[in-house]
């Protein structure tokens, strides 16, 4: 898979047999460079994300300018207790754009390419800033990057930050000195759900199990 700075790339990732896969599997990408960002799903650490199998068709990544190299990425397919039921994997690399000779741009041009939408790109990279000061440890102001995001309707964000809140989600990330707060987590699972993340409804079951 070849990316471009500032560009978003396609992730082509087909699922399959319908019949076969379990209720509420999702899939899980590891090892993506940390300043890359994916359209759908949402960072559960740094350089892995989770995406619900209804939003593949349209997940690309969102690679920031200056960003270079390349990354060994595995797709797995999960079930909701956590089991890997399948499992694939591709290497990305960032290569700069190049420039296509002036004759041939009218010859071989496809579609316009789609207008990007200023607020979501905005959202997005006080998403990416509040999962860098995520990996740093900095919870509290990973929390107000993720707030002005979830604000400006970013679904993945909202996830984001009810998980900051989450007893369940800061327990597997082993946060210590940093207490749950249940009604804070529903608040903003709540948003999340009102914004599409269909993961939002089964941490609000598992929070009320608690």
């Amino acid at each position: 898979m070849v990316a471009q700075p500032a560009a978003r790339t396609p992730l082509a990732i087909a699922v399959g047999p319908a019949e076969a896969l379990p209720r509420n599997a999702y899939v899980r990408i590891r090892g993506l460079p940390p300043a890359v960002a994916l359209t759908e799903g949402h960072a559960i650490a740094p350089g892995v994300w989770a995406v619900p199998l209804s939003a593949l068709s349209g997940l690309a990544a969102i690679v920031p300018i200056g960003a270079q190299g390349g990354a060994e990425i595995t797709i797995d397919l999960v079930s909701l207790d956590g089991n890997v039921l399948a499992q694939a994997k591709t290497t990305m690399r960032i290569t700069a754009a190049q420039q296509a000779p002036a004759a041939s741009v009218a010859a071989d041009a496809g579609p316009a390419p789609a207008k990007t939408n200023p607020a979501r790109e905005q959202a997005l990279s006080f998403y990416r800033k509040g999962q860098d000061l995520m990996g740093r440890g900095n919870i509290d102001a990973a929390r107000r990057f993720f707030e002005r995001a979830a604000d400006m309707g970013l679904s993945q964000a909202a996830l984001a930050l009810a998980a900051t809140y989450d007893p369940n989600e800061l327990a597997k990330l082993k946060v210590v000195g940093l207490a749950g707060n249940a009604a804070a987590a529903r608040k903003w699972y709540d948003r999340a759900a009102e914004l599409g993340a269909a993961e939002a409804t089964d941490r609000l079951h598992r929070l009320g199990a608690r």
